[in-house]
């Protein structure tokens, strides 16, 4: 058994247009964006009803897009959950896994990040 949700919804933003971004998304939300200090390519825009909104940096080539991250507390046993569901994993790193849904969307699935949100919020899995 193990719990899930979807916690981050990501922006990722190629460097050369990341500060035109961040400007906008910081208008649009009316909020600052607060770089993580422990995590460089990243930062938060705040919570949205306990979902977190934060802008990725990526690198040359990547496309732009918006991807979620859902977090768990068995990182292994929802990846497992969401393969059998009609995903596919396209990469394993540490710490987490990036997969992509049946339309080849991009997602991560991720370790609890968001605290006191995934437990209020979290589902649980058998």
């Amino acid at each position: 058994m193990h719990r899930s949700r979807v916690g981050v919804v990501l922006v990722d933003v190629e460097d050369s247009r990341y500060d035109a971004a961040e400007k906008f998304w910081e208008a649009v939300t009316g909020r600052r964006a607060e770089p993580e200090p422990d995590d460089e390519p990243y930062a938060t825009l705040g919570s949205l009803d306990g979902i977190s909104l934060a802008l990725q940096r990526t690198g040359a080539g990547t496309p732009a897009r918006v991807h979620l991250d859902v977090e768990s507390d068995d990182v292994n046993a929802e990846t497992e959950r969401l393969v059998g569901l009609g995903a596919t994993v396209t990469e394993r790193r540490e710490g987490h896994v990036i997969l992509a849904d049946p339309a080849g969307q991009p997602f991560c699935v991720v370790p609890v990040q968001t605290g006191a949100a995934f437990e209020e919020h979290a589902r649980t899995w058998d």
